[in-house]
């Protein structure tokens, strides 16, 4: 994998922690000592992810490379005159 890949699944790992903070945070309620904790830490995992990002200039810019379509339509012939086909000899000459 790519270095973009890798953080954008980190990425997406953390946003999908994040949501499950939240949930036990409505189940548990946020007062206690450990559910504080835990949204802490999960808050500091999404700063530092930012700040890695950011850290490299390449990385925040990183994006994946436009995608090429080809058609499925047949090539123009003309494009193959001028070479020979490969592996099979001239076109006016005969294998033995």
């Amino acid at each position: 994998m790519s270095v973009y890949d890798e953080l954008a699944s980190a990425q997406r790992s953390l946003d999908e922690l994040l949501r499950y903070v939240k949930r036990l945070e409505q189940q548990l309620g946020s007062g206690g000592l450990e559910m504080r904790r835990v949204r802490v830490d999960a808050d500091r995992l999404r700063e530092s992810l930012a700040l890695l990002k950011e850290a490299d200039p390449g990385l925040a810019k990183a994006k994946r490379p436009d995608l090429v379509s080809i058609p499925d339509t047949p090539y123009d012939n003309s494009l193959w005159t001028d070479s020979d086909d490969e592996g099979l000899g001239a076109r006016d000459r005969h294998a033995p």
